[in-house]
Protein backbone atom coordinates (compact mmCIF):
# COMPACT_ATOMS: atom_id res chain seq x y z
CA UNK A 1 0.00 0.00 0.00
CA UNK A 2 1.37 3.41 -1.02
CA UNK A 3 1.06 6.67 1.27
CA UNK A 4 -0.22 9.62 -0.52
CA UNK A 5 2.29 11.79 -1.56
CA UNK A 6 4.66 9.49 -2.71
CA UNK A 7 5.18 8.35 -6.12
CA UNK A 8 5.53 4.57 -6.92
CA UNK A 9 8.31 3.83 -9.24
CA UNK A 10 7.02 0.39 -10.73
CA UNK A 11 11.10 -1.70 -11.34
CA UNK A 12 10.79 -4.15 -13.93
CA UNK A 13 12.77 -7.61 -12.66
CA UNK A 14 16.12 -8.24 -14.94
CA UNK A 15 15.97 -11.86 -15.58
CA UNK A 16 18.51 -13.97 -13.54
CA UNK A 17 20.76 -14.79 -16.77
CA UNK A 18 20.96 -11.13 -17.29
CA UNK A 19 24.40 -10.22 -16.94
CA UNK A 20 25.35 -13.59 -19.24
CA UNK A 21 22.85 -12.74 -22.16
CA UNK A 22 25.24 -9.43 -21.97
CA UNK A 23 27.90 -11.35 -22.86
CA UNK A 24 29.40 -11.71 -26.56
CA UNK A 25 27.57 -14.85 -28.21
CA UNK A 26 31.00 -15.29 -30.23
CA UNK A 27 34.85 -14.71 -29.23
CA UNK A 28 36.34 -11.97 -31.14
CA UNK A 29 39.09 -12.29 -33.72
CA UNK A 30 42.58 -12.30 -31.67
CA UNK A 31 45.44 -11.73 -33.78
CA UNK A 32 47.72 -14.81 -33.91
CA UNK A 33 51.29 -15.40 -35.46
CA UNK A 34 52.61 -17.56 -38.64
CA UNK A 35 55.94 -18.45 -39.79
CA UNK A 36 56.32 -17.01 -43.60
CA UNK A 37 58.88 -20.20 -44.27
CA UNK A 38 57.48 -22.96 -42.77
CA UNK A 39 53.61 -22.10 -41.69
CA UNK A 40 54.13 -22.49 -37.97
CA UNK A 41 51.34 -21.08 -35.32
CA UNK A 42 51.81 -19.64 -32.47
CA UNK A 43 49.65 -17.71 -29.73
CA UNK A 44 52.41 -15.07 -28.58
CA UNK A 45 55.13 -13.18 -30.99
CA UNK A 46 58.21 -15.00 -31.20
CA UNK A 47 61.59 -13.48 -32.44
CA UNK A 48 62.37 -17.67 -33.90
CA UNK A 49 60.22 -20.04 -35.15
CA UNK A 50 59.50 -22.98 -33.20
CA UNK A 51 59.44 -25.49 -36.21
CA UNK A 52 62.07 -24.52 -38.60
CA UNK A 53 64.18 -22.04 -36.06
CA UNK A 54 64.59 -19.27 -38.66
CA UNK A 55 64.79 -15.52 -37.10
CA UNK A 56 62.51 -12.91 -37.92
CA UNK A 57 60.19 -14.95 -40.01
CA UNK A 58 57.23 -14.74 -37.26
CA UNK A 59 54.41 -12.18 -38.32
CA UNK A 60 51.26 -11.34 -37.14
CA UNK A 61 48.08 -13.51 -38.78
CA UNK A 62 45.17 -12.02 -37.33
CA UNK A 63 43.01 -14.97 -39.28
CA UNK A 64 44.70 -17.61 -37.03
CA UNK A 65 42.79 -16.45 -33.94
CA UNK A 66 39.17 -16.21 -35.66
CA UNK A 67 36.28 -18.37 -34.01
CA UNK A 68 34.88 -21.32 -35.75
CA UNK A 69 32.83 -21.13 -38.67
CA UNK A 70 29.38 -22.67 -39.06
CA UNK A 71 28.81 -23.61 -42.76
CA UNK A 72 25.46 -24.58 -43.74
CA UNK A 73 24.65 -27.78 -45.81
CA UNK A 74 23.94 -27.52 -48.72
CA UNK A 75 22.16 -29.40 -51.39
CA UNK A 76 24.55 -31.98 -53.45
CA UNK A 77 25.04 -30.85 -57.14
CA UNK A 78 25.80 -34.29 -58.26
CA UNK A 79 24.75 -37.68 -56.60
CA UNK A 80 26.78 -40.17 -55.49
CA UNK A 81 27.56 -42.74 -57.84
CA UNK A 82 29.16 -46.65 -57.96
CA UNK A 83 32.96 -46.27 -59.06
CA UNK A 84 32.65 -48.11 -61.14
CA UNK A 85 30.24 -46.45 -63.13
CA UNK A 86 32.90 -43.08 -62.91
CA UNK A 87 33.66 -41.76 -66.22
CA UNK A 88 37.39 -41.54 -66.07
CA UNK A 89 38.30 -40.13 -69.81
CA UNK A 90 37.78 -36.37 -68.58
CA UNK A 91 40.31 -36.97 -65.82
CA UNK A 92 43.11 -37.94 -68.39
CA UNK A 93 46.37 -35.90 -68.69
CA UNK A 94 46.44 -34.06 -71.57
CA UNK A 95 49.67 -33.26 -73.40
CA UNK A 96 51.23 -29.65 -72.99
CA UNK A 97 53.88 -30.24 -76.31
CA UNK A 98 56.99 -30.16 -73.90
CA UNK A 99 57.71 -33.44 -73.69
CA UNK A 100 60.55 -32.97 -71.09
CA UNK A 101 57.74 -31.45 -68.80
CA UNK A 102 55.05 -33.90 -69.44
CA UNK A 103 57.46 -36.82 -68.37
CA UNK A 104 57.58 -35.34 -65.18
CA UNK A 105 53.83 -34.45 -64.68
CA UNK A 106 52.88 -37.93 -65.43
CA UNK A 107 51.88 -37.31 -69.51
CA UNK A 108 50.33 -33.83 -69.29
CA UNK A 109 47.96 -31.63 -67.69
CA UNK A 110 45.10 -33.15 -65.61
CA UNK A 111 41.81 -30.97 -66.15
CA UNK A 112 41.45 -29.21 -62.82
CA UNK A 113 44.94 -29.59 -61.85
CA UNK A 114 46.77 -26.99 -60.03
CA UNK A 115 50.42 -27.46 -60.30
CA UNK A 116 52.97 -24.95 -58.51
CA UNK A 117 56.35 -24.34 -60.49
CA UNK A 118 58.71 -23.10 -57.42
CA UNK A 119 62.70 -21.95 -58.33
CA UNK A 120 65.10 -19.52 -57.62
CA UNK A 121 64.95 -15.66 -59.67
CA UNK A 122 66.30 -16.07 -63.23
CA UNK A 123 66.16 -20.02 -63.59
CA UNK A 124 63.46 -19.78 -66.44
CA UNK A 125 60.10 -20.32 -64.51
CA UNK A 126 58.65 -17.54 -66.50
CA UNK A 127 59.80 -18.59 -69.78
CA UNK A 128 58.97 -22.30 -69.67
CA UNK A 129 55.44 -21.73 -68.58
CA UNK A 130 55.24 -18.77 -71.21
CA UNK A 131 56.35 -21.52 -73.78
CA UNK A 132 53.51 -23.66 -72.76
CA UNK A 133 51.55 -21.13 -72.67
CA UNK A 134 52.16 -20.53 -76.40
CA UNK A 135 52.18 -23.93 -77.70
CA UNK A 136 48.96 -24.55 -76.40
CA UNK A 137 47.49 -21.15 -77.31
CA UNK A 138 47.91 -22.49 -80.93
CA UNK A 139 45.67 -25.17 -80.37
CA UNK A 140 42.35 -25.31 -82.06
CA UNK A 141 39.85 -23.44 -79.41
CA UNK A 142 42.26 -23.44 -77.15
CA UNK A 143 42.12 -20.14 -74.54
CA UNK A 144 45.10 -19.58 -72.36
CA UNK A 145 44.70 -16.68 -69.63
CA UNK A 146 48.32 -15.77 -68.44
CA UNK A 147 48.44 -13.42 -65.54
CA UNK A 148 51.26 -11.21 -65.06
CA UNK A 149 51.83 -9.78 -61.86
CA UNK A 150 56.12 -8.94 -61.86
CA UNK A 151 56.19 -7.50 -65.16
CA UNK A 152 54.22 -5.12 -67.60
CA UNK A 153 52.05 -6.85 -70.60
CA UNK A 154 54.70 -5.24 -72.60
CA UNK A 155 57.66 -7.38 -71.58
CA UNK A 156 55.63 -10.26 -71.64
CA UNK A 157 54.86 -9.76 -75.53
CA UNK A 158 58.49 -9.20 -75.95
CA UNK A 159 59.63 -12.26 -74.47
CA UNK A 160 56.80 -14.10 -76.34
CA UNK A 161 58.45 -12.78 -79.75
CA UNK A 162 61.79 -13.58 -78.53
CA UNK A 163 60.60 -16.99 -77.41
CA UNK A 164 57.90 -17.78 -80.37
CA UNK A 165 55.31 -18.07 -77.86
CA UNK A 166 52.53 -15.69 -79.73
CA UNK A 167 49.39 -17.33 -80.55
CA UNK A 168 45.91 -16.04 -81.44
CA UNK A 169 44.62 -18.17 -78.42
CA UNK A 170 46.79 -16.50 -75.97
CA UNK A 171 45.48 -14.03 -73.70
CA UNK A 172 47.59 -11.95 -71.50
CA UNK A 173 46.74 -9.28 -68.78
CA UNK A 174 48.54 -7.67 -65.96
CA UNK A 175 46.86 -7.86 -62.75
CA UNK A 176 47.54 -8.18 -58.62
CA UNK A 177 44.01 -8.01 -57.11
CA UNK A 178 42.82 -11.33 -56.68
CA UNK A 179 38.92 -9.91 -57.30
CA UNK A 180 40.38 -9.09 -61.30
CA UNK A 181 41.87 -12.07 -61.80
CA UNK A 182 38.78 -13.80 -60.79
CA UNK A 183 37.01 -11.85 -63.17
CA UNK A 184 39.06 -12.28 -65.73
CA UNK A 185 38.07 -15.66 -65.18
CA UNK A 186 34.45 -15.25 -65.74
CA UNK A 187 34.74 -12.90 -68.67
CA UNK A 188 37.12 -15.23 -70.74
CA UNK A 189 36.46 -18.60 -69.81
CA UNK A 190 39.58 -19.64 -70.54
CA UNK A 191 40.55 -23.59 -71.11
CA UNK A 192 43.92 -23.26 -68.97
CA UNK A 193 45.13 -20.34 -66.27
CA UNK A 194 49.10 -19.61 -65.81
CA UNK A 195 49.52 -17.11 -62.44
CA UNK A 196 53.29 -15.39 -62.48
CA UNK A 197 53.40 -15.39 -59.34
CA UNK A 198 50.81 -16.00 -56.88
CA UNK A 199 53.13 -13.92 -54.06
CA UNK A 200 52.28 -11.09 -56.29
CA UNK A 201 48.81 -11.55 -55.87
CA UNK A 202 46.76 -9.89 -53.11
CA UNK A 203 42.82 -9.88 -51.91
CA UNK A 204 41.31 -6.49 -50.57
CA UNK A 205 39.24 -8.58 -48.15
CA UNK A 206 42.86 -9.91 -46.50
CA UNK A 207 45.04 -7.85 -44.27
CA UNK A 208 48.64 -7.90 -44.88
CA UNK A 209 50.96 -7.03 -47.55
CA UNK A 210 51.07 -9.53 -51.17
CA UNK A 211 53.54 -12.27 -50.42
CA UNK A 212 52.41 -12.92 -46.47
CA UNK A 213 50.90 -15.52 -44.99
CA UNK A 214 47.62 -14.55 -44.96
CA UNK A 215 47.59 -13.27 -48.44
CA UNK A 216 49.31 -16.18 -49.94
CA UNK A 217 47.00 -18.41 -48.22
CA UNK A 218 43.74 -17.05 -49.29
CA UNK A 219 44.66 -16.06 -52.84
CA UNK A 220 46.06 -19.92 -53.59
CA UNK A 221 42.94 -21.15 -51.98
CA UNK A 222 40.26 -18.64 -54.46
CA UNK A 223 42.35 -19.52 -57.74
CA UNK A 224 42.31 -23.29 -56.53
CA UNK A 225 38.92 -23.22 -56.15
CA UNK A 226 37.93 -21.18 -59.42
CA UNK A 227 40.35 -24.35 -60.72
CA UNK A 228 38.21 -27.13 -59.72
CA UNK A 229 34.67 -25.51 -60.31
CA UNK A 230 35.81 -24.32 -64.01
CA UNK A 231 37.75 -27.98 -64.56
CA UNK A 232 40.57 -25.94 -65.92
CA UNK A 233 44.34 -26.59 -65.61
CA UNK A 234 45.73 -23.88 -63.60
CA UNK A 235 49.87 -23.25 -63.12
CA UNK A 236 50.77 -21.06 -60.30
CA UNK A 237 54.76 -19.74 -59.80
CA UNK A 238 56.02 -20.04 -56.68
CA UNK A 239 58.96 -17.89 -55.29
CA UNK A 240 61.70 -20.11 -52.99
CA UNK A 241 63.51 -18.98 -49.75
CA UNK A 242 66.94 -19.05 -49.57
CA UNK A 243 67.00 -22.77 -48.65
CA UNK A 244 65.30 -24.08 -51.77
CA UNK A 245 62.14 -24.56 -50.02
CA UNK A 246 58.35 -23.16 -51.32
CA UNK A 247 57.83 -19.81 -49.88
CA UNK A 248 54.76 -19.18 -47.87
CA UNK A 249 52.77 -21.03 -45.79
CA UNK A 250 53.28 -24.86 -45.78
CA UNK A 251 49.55 -25.31 -46.54
CA UNK A 252 50.46 -23.78 -49.83
CA UNK A 253 52.26 -27.19 -51.08
CA UNK A 254 49.24 -29.16 -49.20
CA UNK A 255 46.72 -27.74 -51.03
CA UNK A 256 47.96 -27.71 -54.30
CA UNK A 257 48.33 -31.23 -56.61
CA UNK A 258 52.00 -30.98 -58.01
CA UNK A 259 54.63 -29.00 -56.99
CA UNK A 260 57.41 -28.96 -59.21
CA UNK A 261 61.12 -27.20 -58.26
CA UNK A 262 63.08 -25.51 -61.17
CA UNK A 263 66.52 -25.99 -60.43
CA UNK A 264 69.52 -24.84 -62.33
CA UNK A 265 72.84 -23.47 -61.54
CA UNK A 266 72.86 -19.40 -62.74
CA UNK A 267 76.29 -19.85 -64.91
CA UNK A 268 75.01 -23.03 -66.32
CA UNK A 269 72.50 -23.40 -69.61
CA UNK A 270 71.47 -26.99 -68.01
CA UNK A 271 67.76 -26.39 -66.22
CA UNK A 272 66.19 -29.37 -64.61
CA UNK A 273 62.15 -29.89 -63.61
CA UNK A 274 62.07 -32.36 -60.83
CA UNK A 275 58.31 -33.15 -58.88
CA UNK A 276 58.53 -33.26 -54.93
CA UNK A 277 54.70 -34.19 -55.35
CA UNK A 278 52.51 -35.24 -58.05
CA UNK A 279 48.83 -36.72 -57.11
CA UNK A 280 48.71 -37.92 -60.65
CA UNK A 281 52.43 -39.15 -61.91
CA UNK A 282 55.27 -40.18 -60.39
CA UNK A 283 57.98 -37.94 -58.42
CA UNK A 284 61.39 -39.52 -59.43
CA UNK A 285 61.65 -38.31 -62.95
CA UNK A 286 63.57 -35.39 -64.20
CA UNK A 287 63.10 -33.03 -67.24
CA UNK A 288 66.39 -31.01 -68.62
CA UNK A 289 65.94 -28.03 -70.82
CA UNK A 290 68.82 -25.72 -71.78
CA UNK A 291 68.17 -22.01 -71.12
CA UNK A 292 69.75 -20.22 -74.51
CA UNK A 293 69.16 -16.78 -76.11
CA UNK A 294 66.50 -18.06 -77.88
CA UNK A 295 64.49 -19.42 -74.97
CA UNK A 296 64.57 -22.49 -73.26
CA UNK A 297 64.62 -25.85 -75.12
CA UNK A 298 63.91 -29.41 -73.62
CA UNK A 299 67.12 -31.96 -73.79
CA UNK A 300 65.75 -35.20 -74.60
CA UNK A 301 69.49 -36.78 -74.53
CA UNK A 302 71.25 -34.40 -71.93
CA UNK A 303 74.44 -36.37 -71.20
CA UNK A 304 76.72 -34.49 -73.85
CA UNK A 305 76.60 -31.56 -71.52
CA UNK A 306 78.48 -33.43 -68.51
CA UNK A 307 80.92 -34.72 -71.11
CA UNK A 308 84.34 -32.96 -72.04
CA UNK A 309 84.95 -32.92 -75.91
CA UNK A 310 88.71 -33.79 -75.71
CA UNK A 311 89.67 -36.79 -77.45
CA UNK A 312 92.40 -37.84 -75.59
CA UNK A 313 92.64 -39.31 -72.09
CA UNK A 314 94.05 -37.01 -69.36
CA UNK A 315 95.46 -37.92 -65.79
CA UNK A 316 92.88 -36.91 -63.08
CA UNK A 317 89.76 -37.91 -65.28
CA UNK A 318 87.22 -40.24 -64.59
CA UNK A 319 83.30 -40.75 -66.34
CA UNK A 320 80.46 -41.85 -63.61
CA UNK A 321 76.81 -42.27 -64.35
CA UNK A 322 74.59 -40.55 -62.24
CA UNK A 323 70.86 -41.28 -62.21
CA UNK A 324 68.52 -38.27 -61.79
CA UNK A 325 64.95 -39.42 -61.42
CA UNK A 326 64.99 -42.51 -63.47
CA UNK A 327 67.21 -40.94 -65.84
CA UNK A 328 70.89 -42.20 -66.47
CA UNK A 329 73.43 -39.01 -66.82
CA UNK A 330 76.91 -39.99 -67.76
CA UNK A 331 79.22 -37.01 -65.92
CA UNK A 332 82.96 -36.97 -66.38
CA UNK A 333 84.72 -35.59 -63.00
CA UNK A 334 88.01 -33.69 -63.13
CA UNK A 335 90.81 -33.72 -60.33
CA UNK A 336 93.83 -31.82 -59.71
CA UNK A 337 96.11 -33.07 -56.94
CA UNK A 338 99.32 -30.84 -56.55
CA UNK A 339 101.80 -30.66 -54.10
CA UNK A 340 101.00 -27.87 -51.01
CA UNK A 341 102.51 -25.39 -49.50
CA UNK A 342 100.29 -24.78 -46.38
CA UNK A 343 100.12 -26.00 -43.18
CA UNK A 344 96.55 -27.13 -44.21
CA UNK A 345 95.82 -28.38 -47.97
CA UNK A 346 93.27 -27.13 -49.93
CA UNK A 347 89.93 -29.03 -50.79
CA UNK A 348 88.04 -27.49 -53.47
CA UNK A 349 84.66 -28.14 -54.85
CA UNK A 350 82.80 -27.66 -57.71
CA UNK A 351 79.48 -29.72 -58.01
CA UNK A 352 80.38 -32.84 -55.61
CA UNK A 353 79.46 -32.51 -51.99
CA UNK A 354 82.31 -31.48 -50.10
CA UNK A 355 81.83 -34.07 -46.96
CA UNK A 356 81.76 -36.77 -49.36
CA UNK A 357 84.84 -35.72 -50.90
CA UNK A 358 86.62 -35.29 -47.63
CA UNK A 359 85.00 -38.87 -46.51
CA UNK A 360 86.69 -40.27 -49.71
CA UNK A 361 89.77 -38.78 -49.43
CA UNK A 362 90.36 -39.93 -45.93
CA UNK A 363 89.35 -43.88 -47.38
CA UNK A 364 92.10 -43.23 -50.39
CA UNK A 365 94.80 -42.08 -48.06
CA UNK A 366 93.64 -44.48 -45.70
CA UNK A 367 92.58 -48.38 -47.29
CA UNK A 368 94.30 -47.41 -50.86
CA UNK A 369 97.74 -45.96 -49.63
CA UNK A 370 97.25 -42.61 -51.58
CA UNK A 371 99.50 -39.64 -50.45
CA UNK A 372 97.16 -37.14 -50.15
CA UNK A 373 98.08 -35.10 -46.64
CA UNK A 374 100.41 -32.40 -48.21
CA UNK A 375 98.72 -31.93 -51.26
CA UNK A 376 95.89 -29.60 -52.54
CA UNK A 377 93.06 -31.33 -54.26
CA UNK A 378 90.59 -29.32 -56.63
CA UNK A 379 87.58 -31.58 -57.87
CA UNK A 380 84.76 -30.41 -60.13
CA UNK A 381 82.48 -31.70 -63.05
CA UNK A 382 81.80 -30.74 -66.60
CA UNK A 383 79.28 -28.83 -67.54
CA UNK A 384 77.86 -27.20 -63.88
CA UNK A 385 76.30 -30.98 -63.39
CA UNK A 386 75.80 -32.07 -59.51
CA UNK A 387 76.89 -35.35 -57.80
CA UNK A 388 74.92 -35.90 -54.80
CA UNK A 389 74.20 -39.51 -55.23
CA UNK A 390 77.06 -42.40 -53.31
CA UNK A 391 76.81 -44.30 -56.02
CA UNK A 392 79.48 -41.60 -57.73
CA UNK A 393 82.07 -42.11 -55.33
CA UNK A 394 84.12 -44.65 -57.23
CA UNK A 395 84.67 -42.27 -60.21
CA UNK A 396 85.65 -39.51 -58.19
CA UNK A 397 88.54 -41.88 -56.24
CA UNK A 398 89.26 -43.03 -59.50
CA UNK A 399 90.21 -39.47 -60.88
CA UNK A 400 91.58 -38.53 -57.22
CA UNK A 401 94.17 -41.70 -57.40
CA UNK A 402 94.42 -41.41 -61.62
CA UNK A 403 95.53 -36.89 -60.89
CA UNK A 404 97.51 -37.96 -58.01
CA UNK A 405 100.04 -40.37 -59.98
CA UNK A 406 99.41 -38.30 -63.12
CA UNK A 407 98.78 -41.52 -65.05
CA UNK A 408 95.47 -41.97 -66.89
CA UNK A 409 92.86 -44.32 -66.27
CA UNK A 410 91.62 -47.12 -69.20
CA UNK A 411 90.15 -45.54 -72.12
CA UNK A 412 86.39 -45.46 -72.73
CA UNK A 413 86.30 -46.84 -68.69
CA UNK A 414 83.56 -45.75 -66.79
CA UNK A 415 82.84 -46.38 -62.47
CA UNK A 416 80.24 -46.26 -60.37
CA UNK A 417 79.98 -47.68 -56.79
CA UNK A 418 79.42 -46.49 -52.95
CA UNK A 419 82.64 -46.16 -51.12
CA UNK A 420 82.61 -47.50 -47.27
CA UNK A 421 84.83 -46.38 -44.57
CA UNK A 422 86.54 -49.84 -44.47
CA UNK A 423 87.75 -49.28 -48.41
CA UNK A 424 84.95 -51.74 -49.52
CA UNK A 425 82.52 -50.85 -52.60
CA UNK A 426 78.67 -51.44 -51.95
CA UNK A 427 76.31 -51.86 -54.76
CA UNK A 428 74.14 -48.90 -56.02
CA UNK A 429 70.59 -49.21 -57.34
CA UNK A 430 69.35 -49.05 -61.35
CA UNK A 431 73.18 -50.60 -62.56
CA UNK A 432 70.99 -51.95 -65.73
CA UNK A 433 69.97 -48.49 -66.34
CA UNK A 434 73.82 -47.01 -65.65
CA UNK A 435 75.17 -49.81 -67.93
CA UNK A 436 72.67 -49.07 -70.58
CA UNK A 437 73.56 -45.45 -70.94
CA UNK A 438 77.49 -46.20 -70.56
CA UNK A 439 77.07 -48.50 -73.58
CA UNK A 440 75.22 -45.97 -75.95
CA UNK A 441 77.80 -43.66 -74.97
CA UNK A 442 80.62 -45.34 -76.54
CA UNK A 443 82.30 -46.97 -73.69
CA UNK A 444 83.45 -50.36 -73.76
CA UNK A 445 84.67 -50.94 -70.05
CA UNK A 446 82.89 -50.35 -66.36
CA UNK A 447 84.31 -50.58 -62.98
CA UNK A 448 81.30 -51.76 -60.51
CA UNK A 449 81.19 -53.63 -57.52
CA UNK A 450 81.53 -57.48 -56.99
CA UNK A 451 78.43 -59.11 -56.74
CA UNK A 452 76.37 -56.48 -58.19
CA UNK A 453 75.34 -57.33 -61.84
CA UNK A 454 72.69 -59.59 -62.59
CA UNK A 455 73.04 -62.36 -65.83
CA UNK A 456 71.48 -60.36 -68.65
CA UNK A 457 72.31 -56.79 -67.73
CA UNK A 458 75.31 -56.38 -69.50
CA UNK A 459 74.80 -54.79 -72.45
CA UNK A 460 76.71 -56.75 -75.71
CA UNK A 461 79.97 -54.70 -75.99
CA UNK A 462 80.89 -53.78 -72.43
CA UNK A 463 83.06 -55.40 -70.63
CA UNK A 464 82.89 -55.29 -66.88
CA UNK A 465 85.52 -55.13 -64.20
CA UNK A 466 84.09 -56.36 -60.95
CA UNK A 467 86.08 -54.94 -57.79
CA UNK A 468 86.10 -55.80 -54.31
CA UNK A 469 87.17 -52.70 -52.59
CA UNK A 470 88.98 -49.43 -53.40
CA UNK A 471 92.37 -50.80 -53.86
CA UNK A 472 91.37 -53.69 -56.47
CA UNK A 473 89.52 -50.71 -58.52
CA UNK A 474 92.53 -48.30 -58.88
CA UNK A 475 94.86 -51.93 -59.79
CA UNK A 476 92.20 -52.39 -62.41
CA UNK A 477 91.61 -49.31 -63.61
CA UNK A 478 95.25 -49.30 -64.33
CA UNK A 479 95.86 -52.24 -65.63
CA UNK A 480 92.73 -51.89 -68.10
CA UNK A 481 95.05 -49.69 -70.42
CA UNK A 482 96.59 -52.77 -71.29
CA UNK A 483 94.90 -55.56 -73.41
CA UNK A 484 94.40 -58.69 -71.63
CA UNK A 485 94.80 -61.59 -74.12
CA UNK A 486 92.90 -63.98 -71.80
CA UNK A 487 89.87 -61.60 -72.09
CA UNK A 488 89.96 -59.58 -75.56
CA UNK A 489 88.51 -56.49 -75.41
CA UNK A 490 85.75 -55.28 -77.90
Amino acid sequence: MSHPGTTVHQVTSLPSRGKAAARPTARSARPGYTCSECGWTAAKWAGRCGECQAWGTVVEDITAGSGPRTVATSPTRTPARPIGDIDVEPARARPTGVGELDRVLGGGLVPGAVVLIAGEPGVGKSTLLLDVAGRLGRMPGARVLYITGEESAGQVRLRAERIGAVAPGLLLAAETDLGTVLGHLEAESPTMLVVDSVQTIASALVDGAPGGVSQVREVAAALIAAAKERDIPALLVGHVTKDGSVAGPRTLEHLVDVVCSFEGERHSRLRMVRATKNRYGPTDEVGCFDLNENGIVELADPSGLFLSQTHRQVAGTCVTVTLEGRRPLAVEVQALVVPSLLTNPRRTTSGVDASRLAMVLAVLQRRAGVPLADRDVYVSTVGGARLVEPAADLGIALAIASGTADLPLADHLVAFGEVGLAGELRPVVGLARRLGEARRLGFTRAVVPSGSVAAGEVPDGLTLLAVRDLAHALDLAHQARVPDPAQPLP
